[in-house]
């Protein structure tokens, strides 16, 4: 039942995601990293601040120190772009965080780290599935060492103040002079989650000011889903307009997701973050480079590549395609619709953290709110709005919707002319006139995601309408 999706294992907690299984991983990471020979540096292990994922680290660290590994161990949550930034920095083999990142409460899960501090590839999960079958068909019991003892052998260590290298590589890559001149005043929404710590860190190094929302551990998450979303973020939206703050921020509960809300109480979208974000470093900083999105993002970063005479790649869902595309193409920066983004020379996954904190700088540098900054830039490109679905379906639907999108190539009948079709990671159709809508299962949900773009968003609901009437679910 351990399958690995985009965003690493997730599972509901008590059903899958429980102590057997959460062993078994440890023992499937164990005997890759012998397979491979990357044996002898150190494993980090994170968790955020779900319910059970601070147990579940300390079982796969137990299994891990039976193995004869030495475990890198938090003493307090930490955020995945810290655990990748640490394996890219101490050039370790491995790191793992336990978290489900925006699924809701009732899941957790697992993300695997592998060299560079890169996510996990396919090729490497699909190795480790097959090892954890293998395991769980030797039907023998998974040794592990008492974590208490563990630590007193020192087989288990607690870095000493694990951040320092993370923050002082971020604050080194900020124009801390702008944000220390425009002295902004910030409203964090935590979500309950485990970005908290470093953001602030950073926010009080630049000397500006920096309030915080739903700071405390909540299994629940407010009842709300930790996710950085619209609908997420009418408390911060209520807090950012009564008190006049000139930026809310709000983070997923591992840190890799951003969501913003301007002083004007307008929300941000990850689309138009990205927009902003890279047109900044290109216009204002002088960068030089393409830019990467999957197919599920704005075609605005097609745009304003295309005016700096660039070019914006378009790969896989999954942040694994975009952070080795970057590589690839040198590209200034690459993200996805679902609100996370690396910049060049810095992680090789999304980091919110960073993206919040550029994202401070370019408010600071430019002296224009995002409302004016967006408005500006579509004065430029053109206005594009982009509308999703998620659709829950019965377990004996997904192979009927396979066969008919994927195998068949059966298509709605659609008021616009379609350009061309795309079966590479679901089935996404472009149109003759810009628009597109694609149409994929979600690699961290039981979901079926459609998003549409177009300029106007009653035309884009209507190309997931024609596909909901189509599949009829």
């Amino acid at each position: 039942m351990i399958k690995f999706g985009t965003g690493g294992w997730r599972a509901v907690i008590g059903e899958d995601f429980v102590q057997s299984n959460i062993r078994l991983l440890a023992a499937g990471v164990l005997r890759l990293a012998k397979e491979e020979g990357k044996t002898g540096r150190p494993i980090i292990i994170g968790y955020d601040r779900r319910f059970l994922s601070d147990n579940a680290a300390k079982w796969v660290a137990e299994v891990l120190a039976a193995g004869g590994e030495e475990i890198w161990f938090m003493n307090r949550s930490v955020p995945t772009p810290f655990v990748m930034h640490t394996v890219l920095k101490q050039g370790l083999y491995f790191g793992l965080e336990v978290t489900a990142s925006h699924n809701p409460s009732n899941y957790n899960g697992i993300k695997l780290i592998v060299e560079e501090g890169r996510d996990a590839p396919l090729e490497t999960t699909q190795r480790l599935e097959e090892i954890i079958c293998e395991i769980a068909a030797e039907g023998r019991e998974i040794p592990y060492i008492d974590f208490d003892e563990a630590v007193a052998q020192g087989k288990i260590v607690y870095r000493k103040n694990p951040f320092n290298d993370y923050l002082d590589d971020i604050i080194a890559q900020l124009d801390m002079d702008a944000l220390k001149e425009r002295g902004l005043r910030v409203l964090f929404d935590a979500m309950h989650g485990s970005g908290s710590f470093p953001l602030v860190v950073i926010y009080h190094t630049a000397r500006c000011t920096i309030d915080t929302i739903n700071l405390n551990k909540d299994a629940y998450f407010g009842n709300q889903m930790p996710a950085p979303s619209e609908e997420g973020l009418s408390m911060l939206r209520y807090y950012v307009m009564l008190d006049n703050y000139d930026l809310g921020i709000a983070m997923d509960g591992d840190g890799d997701r951003l969501g913003i809300i301007d002083k004007s109480g307008r929300y941000i979208s990850a689309n138009e973050i990205l927009c902003m974000l890279y047109y900044y470093l290109v216009k204002f900083k002088g960068w030089k480079g393409p830019v990467v999105r999957n197919l599920a993002t704005t075609h605005m970063l097609d745009k304003i590549a295309e005016s700096f005479g660039e070019k914006c790649y378009e790969v896989p869902v999954g942040f694994k395609y975009i952070s080795s595309k970057i590589d690839e193409v040198d590209a200034v920066l690459g993200g996805e619709s679902s609100g996370g983004l690396t910049v060049r020379g810095h992680i090789h996954g999304k980091d919110s953290i960073y993206a919040a904190s550029l994202f401070s700088e370019m408010v600071s540098v430019t002296n224009k709110t995002p409302s004016q900054f967006l408005d500006y830039l579509e004065s430029q490109y053109g206005h594009f709005e982009m509308v999703e679905d998620n659709l829950r379906f019965k377990p004996e639907m997904k192979n009927q919707i396979n066969r008919v999108i994927m195998e068949e190539k059966q298509l709605p009948e659609f008021s616009t002319e379609i350009e061309k079709v795309n079966y590479e990671d679901g089935c996404k159709v472009y149109f003759k006139n810009g628009d597109f809508v694609i149409c994929r299962f979600s690699g961290t949900e039981p979901l079926l995601r459609i998003f549409a773009e177009s300029g106007n968003s009653s035309i884009a609901s209507s190309y997931i309408l024609a596909f909901k009437n189509f599949l009829k679910i």
